[in-house]
């Protein structure tokens, strides 16, 4: 049997690992009461002769005790065993001595000092910080420094609306602030005061955002001579909202490469790629004109974005996303890894409700999916070719 409840260093350290990773937040702003008292262990003569020899590899461990703190000795006088000094108690005054038991003392002290100076300048973050202290701990230098320029021109001017490359920051990019877009987001936040749920970097660092772009493909010589022979456009979406073109048929495709493969059709165009963004098209007043198409994968996302369209679009039709058109490409069936929560959209036509269901509920398979590329191209265009009355070839 093993003597009861004797600590070791390396159970401590385990325990202090736990504590860190668990507290080490809060330890920055002060939190929790110190010292920290970890008892080691109390055997009594009858244990100790029970396992004499984990007895001494437990004091003999303690001997070489080489950490942090303040390692206090209890003298104990048993009648058999004699006089035994045994350790008692492990005393940790403060984080430091925590940090120096875990090989931590540099990540904590770059977390405290960031801490600190940030606090100092933005009260604002004391709240917050805690939650970051990986990267109060561990960004480069030239990260750090930049972030906090950039904390520095945000107070000096929360609604400058300007693109971040305007900045005069050095080293601020898109791609460097996109990296850290939930981080800037949240200390932004807090700088002004507000509620960051529901808003973007943009928004709330008062930045002027990219702009939001469609591609689009005007599929008719027609259109295309009256821009110029332009034929595939990628253009702010308040841009293409002005376009006054004489369409009869529009397509929505998810896939890019299948927008890019459509052949020349009279008074047609095909927008590409919108996915969840497909909100997009509410701008477009021109669509309430024309006979629209919605081709996207027979999945349950397929499905969501078709019925998020429809809000926007209610007389849009669906292509290609069918049971038919599924069952018949049932060896090109792919797993859908994250199906789509709701149980019901209540904008899908009644065949789209029951094929939704029908994913959602395994009825073919588990979790299937056929994506629209799948599909061999020559039975999709001849699908398309039908929706604006063109006879077979």
């Amino acid at each position: 049997m093993t003597t009861p409840s004797l600590r070791f260093p390396e159970s401590v350290r385990q325990q202090l690992r736990k504590r860190f990773a668990a507290r080490r937040g809060q330890w920055l702003g002060g939190g929790d009461a110190w010292p920290m008292v970890i008892a080691l262990g109390n055997p009594s003569e009858n244990d100790a002769a029970c396992q004499i020899d984990h007895l001494r590899a437990w004091i003999d461990a303690w001997r070489q005790h080489l950490h942090s703190g303040t390692l206090e000795w209890r003298e104990r006088r048993w009648r058999d065993l004699g006089t035994q000094r045994l350790p008692a108690r492990l005393v940790l005054a403060a984080p430091d001595e925590v940090a120096a038991w875990l090989g931590e003392t540099d990540r904590w002290r770059s977390a405290r000092e960031r801490f600190q100076r940030l606090c100092r300048t933005w009260p604002a973050l004391y709240d917050l910080l805690p939650r970051h202290y990986n990267m109060l701990a561990d960004y480069p230098d030239a990260d750090f420094e930049r972030l906090v320029s950039l904390l520095d021109g945000l107070s000096a001017h929360p609604r400058s609306f300007l693109y971040p490359r305007q900045l005069p920051i050095a080293g601020l990019d898109s791609k460097w602030l996109e990296q850290r877009r939930g981080l800037v987001t949240e200390l932004a936040a807090a700088l002004h005061g507000v509620d960051p749920k529901g808003k973007d970097l943009y928004a709330v660092c008062g930045l002027r955002p990219m702009p939001d772009m469609v591609r689009m493909r005007l599929l008719d010589p027609a259109l295309r001579q009256r821009l110029g022979g332009l034929g595939d456009i990628s253009a702010p979406v308040e841009q293409l909202a002005e376009l006054a073109l004489p369409l009869r048929w529009v397509f929505i495709v998810e896939n890019l490469q299948t927008g890019l493969a459509f052949e020349d059709l009279p008074d047609t165009v095909v927008i590409m790629g919108l996915g969840y963004g497909i909100d997009r098209i509410a701008r477009f007043q021109w669509l309430e004109r024309s006979r629209c198409y919605y081709w996207g994968d027979i999945d349950t996302h397929g499905f969501a974005i078709l019925h998020r369209a429809r809000s926007h679009l209610p007389q849009l039709a669906s292509l290609l996303m069918d049971q038919q058109t599924l069952l018949a490409h049932k060896s090109l069936w792919v797993e859908e890894k994250q199906p789509h929560g709701a149980d019901r959209l209540p904008r899908l036509t009644d065949d789209e409700q029951a094929l939704y269901r029908g994913l959602k509920e395994n009825r073919w398979g588990f979790k299937v999916r056929l994506e629209q590329e799948r599909i061999a191209w020559p039975r999709a265009w001849e699908c398309i070719r039908r929706c604006i009355g063109l006879a077979q070839n």
